[in-house]
């Protein structure tokens, strides 16, 4: 079994050109031809539209770019100061549960921001990771959007570290009206990308329990390759 591989791009990666990088990897781990991957990443500011988009949650269509995705779910944004994390994984060796595999999803979220001491939940009938704020409100704090093709996974989880929140402004996020969107910026807590990608691959090892992917002593940071985009 080969260890999981882990990426970061290190400037924003286009929306077109990293869902054609994600479908090739798909297909070349279904083929037995290369690892899963964890690619983590920044896009430029735009909206994408999921399987279940509906054209009325696009509120301001000339706002940002639209790109329509073969993810499930609806319209999200993305942008500098999210940190998005696409994961190709082999869900047979997981159970080839997709339920389950959305949960670990939600989960592996929950634990990273948990790290900068922010208490995240999920909610039945609401995908994603919620905060509750003062007085009772919940905004959300990170996404799940997945496709699987032939039981492997692509596309993943979003979670708002920095972004500029006002740019959800354009859309009705994930199609959900009474409840907001939050970042760990707006909670007060001044993350950077690298402390969160650590948390996130501490938290990805805890949670899909691959001890192939542990480091063997040279420590987190040397095994996430930094590639240029």
């Amino acid at each position: 079994m080969q260890p999981v591989e882990w990426q970061i791009s290190t400037q924003p990666v286009e929306y077109g050109p990293a869902v054609a990088a994600m479908e090739a990897r798909a297909a070349a781990i279904a083929q037995g031809a290369a690892p899963e991957l964890v690619w983590l990443l920044e896009h430029p500011a735009l909206y994408t539209a999921g399987t279940s988009a509906k054209p009325a949650d696009l509120l301001a269509p000339a706002r940002l770019p639209v790109h329509h995705s073969g993810r499930g779910g609806q319209y999200t944004y993305h942008g500098p100061g999210q940190r998005v994390a696409y994961a190709m994984l082999d869900l047979k060796r997981r159970g080839a549960d997709l339920r389950a595999y959305v949960h670990r999803l939600e989960e592996w979220a929950i634990d990273c921001v948990a790290s900068f001491g922010v208490p995240a939940l999920r909610r039945e009938g609401r995908v994603g990771v919620w905060v509750v704020r003062e007085g009772g409100r919940e905004d959300k704090i990170a996404a799940i959007g997945v496709r699987v093709r032939r039981w492997v996974s692509f596309h993943g989880l979003s979670i708002n570290v920095a972004p500029e929140l006002e740019h959800y402004a354009g859309i009705i996020p994930c199609g959900i009206r009474t409840h907001g969107v939050t970042s760990l910026a707006d909670l007060g807590i001044a993350a950077d990308m690298a402390a969160v990608d650590q948390a996130l691959r501490h938290s990805f090892d805890k949670i899909f329990e691959l001890p192939a992917a542990r480091d063997s002593g040279s420590g987190l940071a040397a095994a996430l390759t930094r590639i240029r985009e």
